[in-house]
């Protein structure tokens, strides 16, 4: 994917993070995601958009190749020409049962209240990031 500014294309970089490490750092042609209000695809010139991301498969395209990453749920900021996901726990891979796997594993140990909890959480994440977004546009 990438941006055109005065005729110059710059790649978009897709960043996935959580609290420790770096999953995925790289350009790309395209990112599909999953909120609570269904999936979305994110192509070059995408207007800049804040969603909150429900437990799932993130797919992104780079070099042609698609490729796969689990994340349990968390926050995605589009902003110019980066797209960055900040998720509680995120693992790569190549094989949808391989990652369908993870997210039934690692991420299942969560109760009830605390999926609540969490999804209120993120809400709040993202008015706050949404609203700086706003405030950023404005000042």
């Amino acid at each position: 994917m990438t941006w055109k500014t005065d005729d110059k294309e710059v790649p978009v970089r897709l960043e996935v993070v959580t609290p420790g490490a770096i999953v995925v750092d790289v350009d790309v042609d395209q990112v599909t995601a999953e909120s609570s209000g269904g999936s979305f695809t994110l192509l070059p010139r995408h207007v800049d958009l804040v969603s909150s991301l429900v437990p799932g498969l993130l797919a992104y395209v780079s070099d042609g190749v698609e490729h796969l990453v689990a994340i349990d749920g968390g926050v995605l900021v589009k902003c110019g020409s980066r797209v960055q996901v900040a998720s509680r726990e995120a693992a790569r891979g190549d094989s949808v049962l391989e990652l369908q796997r993870a997210l039934r594993g690692s991420f299942a140990g969560v109760t009830e209240g605390e999926r609540r909890s969490r999804t209120a959480l993120t809400r709040l994440e993202t008015d706050a990031v949404r609203r700086l977004i706003e405030l950023e546009d404005h000042g």
